[in-house]
């Protein structure tokens, strides 16, 4: 069985990852991809003005989430020299789920696991602070990663800690800890880490996209109040 239908199969199962849960009355959908004319005008290197510009949209539109990202081709990237590549080509696929919140907000674990990894990626753009999670499904195992958290999500970890679903696991952090980002949660899940460990890529290039969407399926499948 495939990974993404497999997390369909459970999907009743999983409990929220944030509380109050996101759903259409409390999130605004964020859009960072070329379509966006508002970021035309934001210079993406300023972290200030990218968070003022995420807040403003949040606090105009009544919401306590942003939300979007899973298979973006997003122009934010352009602000990191993380991303750029070889041949004038530059990482911008993303590969994940953003929600965007203020910082220091509890992340709760969706479903059971224990710690496979966890490290500080601290270069501008990066994630920051990370947690890595294993999972277990009908004999699959898979990953989920948490990204952009706060320095303190780290204390008292250790590889191959269990947790249960619905257990406080990290906080979103602040920048400049979380990677130099407005306050946000990176979530993805892969079924292959590539012999990563605290860290994997949470952007690919337009021509890896089919290749990641294989491996990193929709997140979207643990907020099934907003399809």
């Amino acid at each position: 069985m495939e990974l993404q239908e497999l997390l369909k199969k459970y999907r009743d199962q999983y409990k929220p990852m944030f509380k109050p849960d996101l759903d259409k009355t409390n999130t605004f959908f964020l859009d960072f991809s070329g379509r966006n004319k508002d970021l035309e005008a934001l210079e993406f290197s300023d972290t200030l003005l990218l968070d003022n510009y995420v807040f403003s949209k949040l606090n105009s539109n009544g919401a306590i989430y942003g939300y979007g990202g899973y298979m973006e081709n997003r122009e934010v990237y352009k602000r990191s020299p993380l991303f750029a590549g070889s041949q004038k080509k530059a990482r911008s696929i993303h590969l994940g789920i953003d929600v965007w919140t203020e910082s220091g907000k509890e992340v709760y674990l969706p479903l059971d696991g224990m710690v496979h990894s966890f490290q500080n990626n601290k270069q501008f753009g990066d994630y920051g602070p990370t947690i890595i999670m294993q999972h277990e499904l009908e004999g699959i195992v898979f990953y989920t990663l948490y990204g952009h958290l706060d320095m303190d999500s780290l204390n008292g970890l250790e590889e191959g800690k269990p947790f249960k679903a619905g257990e406080l696991l990290c906080r979103v952090g602040s920048f400049p800890v979380n990677g130099d980002w407005p306050p946000h949660l990176h979530f993805q899940i892969t079924g292959d880490l590539m012999g990563n460990k605290g860290d994997f890529p949470g952007v690919c290039l337009e021509e890896e996209k089919e290749y990641y969407r294989k491996i990193c399926p929709d997140p979207g499948i643990f907020f099934p109040k907003l399809s």
